[in-house]
């Protein structure tokens, strides 16, 4: 996919919309992680660098289109301007704009100078931005020229502020964008053999396109975390008290018939750790996959399967990484993650991307990050990519 990048003299002297993704994680009013405010400095600084006056628009949460004061981006425009004054880039200020349409706006525009950086109100406090309300967009690019979208997270996204505003603005993909795009691509354009992905989460159903589209594509699938009993119960083993999803037993019966006839092997856990209560365990021990017994639930992936696992990563040419490997918020149902973690950084040979808040959650607490070929910033927007769906706010921004 080859995306619109700008040029200096798209965007020199002009006022720029830029959609980045700010949505990060608060703390008693604080930026508990500023990891994606920090993605976002590179495509801010490089259009100041040419000459831009900027402005930033993000959501944050969930408010359902109405004003919420806990999830007002005040929080963000300290962190942005911290993180700025660091890089000594010549934006010496963010300033925290009440609204994200209307007087209080277009006032600030008029009034902005090169050396500030106005960050706008979270624009979910408006519903016509998940309804992609073609008025409130004709709002939200009213004071500007140009649109750079760099918010690859919301990609998979049909709002105002990531598709709406291409209608009235000349649109392009900011260097985050570009860079995301270009990573997973790899992935999905002839990688380099054995591919090995590895899924885990909770949930079979949030990873079923996906699933589907790498039968045939990559050489292994390596299967974690609880979506495994889903699966298991479509082989007709007993899941005990593990986490299933019913309804979609029958879909996985039929993937897993595919996988059976093509020629990616689609590898489930030899045994798992196995507990009777994940907050208070009095059990917690090692179990083959098909001898679960009724009061265990599955938590994490077992010993042999931590070993298996990290052996297949080891010989992987390109890996792709989502989903934690068990319950790894709660010790010691942490040690799969850790160990397909620690396999993935191990592999300096191979092609990895990891994508998904807790698999990138993991490796940046243990200390892997700078190990990883890409970390993404995009959770369900990376999954769609590399499931080969359509993403709203890539199609607007393609050549």
């Amino acid at each position: 996919m080859q995306l619109r990048e700008y040029t200096q003299d798209d965007v020199r002297g002009k006022r720029v919309l830029v959609r980045a993704d700010l949505n990060v994680p608060l703390k008693d009013g604080e930026v508990a992680d500023d990891t994606r405010i920090a993605a976002s400095l590179p495509n801010i600084i490089k259009l100041h660098e040419f000459g831009a006056l900027i402005s930033v628009i993000s959501h944050l949460g969930r408010p359902k289109g109405e004003p919420k004061p806990e999830l007002r981006m005040e929080p963000m425009a300290k962190a942005l301007e911290r993180l700025l004054k660091a890089q000594n880039c010549g934006l010496s200020a963010v300033r925290h704009v009440p609204d994200c349409i209307g007087a209080a706006v277009q006032q600030a525009v008029a009034a902005q100078s090169p050396d500030t950086v106005l960050l706008l109100e979270n624009s979910r406090f408006h519903p016509g931005e998940t309804k992609n309300d073609p008025e409130f967009a004709r709002q939200l690019a009213q004071p500007f020229e140009v649109f750079v979208n760099d918010a690859f997270g919301t990609a998979h996204r049909a709002h105002a502020s990531t598709v709406g505003v291409v209608e009235h603005l000349s649109a392009f993909a900011g260097t985050l964008m570009m860079r995301e795009v270009e990573a997973l691509s790899r992935i999905t354009e002839n990688p380099a053999r054995p591919f090995v992905v590895v899924l885990g989460g909770k949930k079979v159903s949030d990873k079923l396109p996906l699933l589907q589209n790498l039968c045939g594509r990559a050489d292994r699938v390596l299967i974690g975390g609880a979506m495994v009993f889903t699966l298991a119960r479509a082989l007709g083993l007993s899941a005990g008290k593990s986490l299933v999803e019913e309804r979609h037993i029958d879909a996985c019966r039929d993937i897993i018939a595919d996988y059976n006839e093509s020629a990616t092997k689609l590898v489930l856990p030899e045994d798992v750790t196995v507990t009777d209560d994940i907050e208070s365990p009095e059990k917690i021990a090692n179990r083959r996959l098909a001898e679960i017994e009724d009061g265990e639930m599955g938590v994490d992936i077992g010993e042999m399967t931590r070993d298996a696992f990290a052996l297949q990563l080891s010989e992987a040419a390109t890996i792709f990484w989502n989903g934690p490997m068990g319950v790894f918020e709660h010790k010691p149902f942490d040690a799969g993650t850790i160990a397909v973690a620690k396999a993935i950084a191990d592999n300096t040979e191979a092609y990895s991307v990891v994508g998904g808040g807790e698999s990138v959650e993991a490796v940046n607490k243990l200390g892997f990050a700078d190990s990883i070929s890409h970390i993404s910033t995009g959770g369900g927007a990376s999954l769609e990519f590399v499931a080969g769906m359509e993403l709203p706010g890539l199609k607007v921004l393609a050549e």
